[in-house]
């Protein structure tokens, strides 16, 4: 069992990056629906949302910087997929 202190910091590390992970994720999932369903400029604005997003997320902390790379280098792939086809 965490002690007092710790508890008290992981609460408050808690507070502080779970909205960040969870707009990323938001806008992630978001861009890839609208990639999967017709691409073009709406899924690339998504798209470019997302990744800001997940900029932010890493540059705070809330998830590690390979994490938002490979995230952002897969939604990429989804989009570019979407817009040759």
């Amino acid at each position: 069992m965490p002690s007092a202190r710790s508890a008290r910091v992981q609460e408050r590390r808690h507070a502080r990056n779970a909205p960040l992970r969870s707009r990323a994720k938001t806008l992630v999932n978001r861009a890839r629906k609208l990639a999967e369903e017709d691409g073009g400029p709406p899924a690339r604005a998504a798209a470019a949302e997302a990744v800001s997003a997940l900029d932010r997320a890493a540059k705070k902390g809330a998830i590690h910087s390979n994490n938002a790379s490979r995230r952002k280098s897969r939604l990429m792939k989804l989009i570019n997929r979407s817009d040759a086809e």
